[in-house]
């Protein structure tokens, strides 16, 4: 499939791009993109909570009431986990939420992502483009000019961009990465997906070369 390349005034420059039809046009698969989202949500979790057990608190260990005969369940130390102000038993402890998903499987899921975006036609690609200086208002007015500022937008560019992410970052329905760190829930999670014209070649090198 084509596409249009439009400037930063959201006018058709008359340049054309090819999407590659091996990332483009497949059929996306539903399985491969849950699996590589819940992959992406478990390595943002922390994993720092904890809890203290019965070895870890500090108390008397003093046995409160005797073994036998007083009509309840037995009791040992003021840490026994039935007491209000006791241990917990089998807590959490901190740990990686992290698993192993294969490389191909990533990129299969990131070609699907692509895929779905196309076919819902949520696929812009524009000019690369700079701004002399950090302003929210240039980019503001790019989004108007594009027909996508009522939108969730994932810009994509070639390389670092200092002044793009900055102008950026203040916006909170914005997200601007480079082509190398594109992932599937960022492309998932947009209604409008904004490729700087040099990024395609990049992604179309780093997905079907993998």
């Amino acid at each position: 499939m084509e596409l249009s390349v439009l400037d930063k005034n959201g006018k058709e420059t008359g340049k054309k791009v090819a999407l590659n039809d091996a990332i483009y046009a497949i059929e996306p698969n539903d399985h491969v993109l849950w699996l590589d989202v819940k992959l992406y949500l478990a390595n943002q979790r922390q994993g720092t909570h904890k809890t203290k057990e019965r070895s870890e608190l500090s108390g008397s260990t003093r046995k409160l009431i005797r073994q036998k005969g007083g009509g309840g369940a037995r009791r040992g130390d003021i840490k026994s986990p039935i007491l209000v102000g006791g241990a917990r038993v089998f807590g959490p402890k901190p740990r990686d939420y992290g698993f192993k998903l294969n490389k191909k499987v990533r990129v299969l899921a990131r070609k699907s992502a692509l895929a779905a975006k196309a076919k819902e036609n949520q696929i812009l690609v524009v000019e690369d483009l700079s701004f002399d200086s950090p302003k929210t208002k240039d980019f503001v007015a790019l989004a108007k000019n594009l027909q996508v500022a009522d939108k969730k937008i994932l810009l994509v560019l070639p390389d670092q961009n200092k002044n793009v992410y900055l102008s950026a970052r203040n916006l909170e329905r914005v997200k601007v990465v480079k082509a190398s760190d594109l992932n599937t829930y960022s492309i998932l999670n947009c209604t409008s997906l904004v490729l700087a014209e040099s990024s395609v070649a990049i992604i179309d090198n780093l997905l079907l070369k993998a």
